[in-house]
């Protein structure tokens, strides 16, 4: 996996998903930690996760 190609893992897709529609005022830790625990994801597919979410928003605005 390198870069923004997480097509193995659909628990990178679910986790941009509700990154990017969940608020950050009802998310109670730092997206990182809070992935890894709720999907079970390894830091660097949080971060995946998490560019991902980025790519979502900036779609929508």
């Amino acid at each position: 996996m390198t870069g923004l190609d997480h097509q193995d893992n659909p628990k990178i897709d679910e986790a941009a998903t509700w990154l990017a529609h969940t608020p950050r005022r009802q998310r109670d830790r730092p997206a990182v930690p809070l992935l890894r625990q709720t999907f079970g994801l390894t830091a660097q597919e949080a971060c995946q996760a998490i560019a991902a979410a980025n790519l979502i928003l900036a779609r929508v605005e």
